[in-house]
């Protein structure tokens, strides 16, 4: 009997990992009812994760409330895993984009201090190893925001805190480290990433990632200018580590200021999962995401295990709520845009719910 592996991350704002998963699922069953099928929603250290190291791996969620992008108060979810000595928070739950509508996207303002309280409560809790998904951020301050809420202070040049944002770091002097959090040198702190970007340059975190948190081209280059700042003072040497852009440059100010390891996300979720293992054992593997673009190669977990699945000669599948015009379509063996398989007149999110069962059609 041939096996297909279902492995798609989420379809954001329409679908779960898991839900596009089942759709997927579903779809396989009635039109290749002879076919094994192993599921496992992917993530890659943004949204899901939590999701997928808990199902992995069992454990408890833990809901806090939390300063929001831009400050309101939110219901933020982490998980605990290990008996309660581990911690894995995505920052998506209170700093995402998500929590915002367009019109209040503003990554000059948006900060990551409700991560940070999701930190300090796992730390309080005896949390001896955070393990920090970024992905789906609405922020670009470099991280600050988060370390100000474990004690940290980002001073301008008359000592005096900078206000929350990307755009006040332009501004600062000196970062005063004496009120940091006491257990924070002691935890093992895993930032797993879904990008490969640095915190400068044109593929770095303003440039990259900016305009789809509401930057135009001239405040692009103002938090361009105001992370350069950042890394004059704090460390310059590490701006260009892979993965120091991720997340509007949390990679970054986690790296350089709380003795962060950067890790792949998708190697860290794959692991508990045991993709490898799995992938192994499959004829073909169905993978997905929500847009595929040129991101998707910048170390996102479709990517991740569509390369690992053509090392091993395994056919690979994209599905994509949508495709970015003149993308290559490597490492994948077929990239399908779901609304091209629905009949005329289907919603986007009707689409969605039925592209498994589409896409079985089609094969048969």
């Amino acid at each position: 009997m041939s096996r297909w592996l279902v492995a798609p991350q989420e379809f954001k704002g329409t679908l779960t990992a898991a839900e596009a998963a089942a759709a997927l699922a579903e779809g396989l069953r009635q039109g290749a009812p002879g076919v094994e099928l192993d599921v496992a929603p992917l993530a890659d250290g943004g949204p899901g994760t939590v999701d997928a190291l808990l199902a992995g791996l069992g454990g408890e969620r833990v809901t806090c409330t939390v300063p929001g992008p831009l400050g309101a108060p939110v219901r933020a979810t982490y998980g605990l895993l290990d008996s309660g000595r581990t911690a894995v928070i995505e920052m998506a739950a209170a700093s995402g984009l998500s929590l915002l509508t367009p019109g209040e996207r503003d990554p000059r303002r948006a900060s990551t201090e409700g991560t940070g309280e999701l930190m300090r409560a796992a730390l309080e809790r005896g949390c001896e190893r955070l393990i920090l998904g970024l992905g789906g951020s609405a922020t670009n301050d470099g991280g600050t925001g988060a370390l100000t809420a474990l004690g940290f202070r980002f001073l301008d040049a008359q000592g005096a805190p900078l206000p929350p944002g990307g755009s006040a770091l332009k501004r600062l002097a000196r970062v005063d480290t004496s009120g940091r959090h006491p257990r924070l040198p002691g935890v093992e702190l895993l930032v797993a990433t879904d990008v490969t970007a640095p915190l400068l340059g044109p593929d770095g975190a303003s440039h990259l990632f900016g305009p789809q948190k509401g930057a135009d081209e001239p405040t692009v280059a103002e938090l361009e200018s105001a992370l350069a700042r950042l890394a004059e003072v704090v460390a310059p040497g590490l701006a260009q580590t892979p993965g120091a852009g991720a997340a509007g440059g949390f990679g970054y100010g986690l790296l350089a200021l709380a003795g962060g390891k950067i890790v792949s996300g998708y190697e860290l979720v794959a692991r508990t999962l045991r993709l490898s293992e799995r992938l192994a054992a499959a004829q073909a593997v169905l993978t997905g995401e929500g847009r595929f673009d040129r991101q998707t190669a910048f170390g996102k977990g479709p990517g991740s295990l569509a390369r690992e699945a053509r090392a091993l000669g395994k056919h690979t599948v994209m599905f994509a709520g949508a495709v970015a015009p003149g993308t290559d379509g490597a490492p994948f063996d077929e990239v399908v845009e779901v609304s091209a398989l629905a009949p005329p007149g289907v919603s986007h999110a009707e689409t969605l719910r039925h592209a498994g069962a589409w896409w079985a059609s089609r094969r048969r």
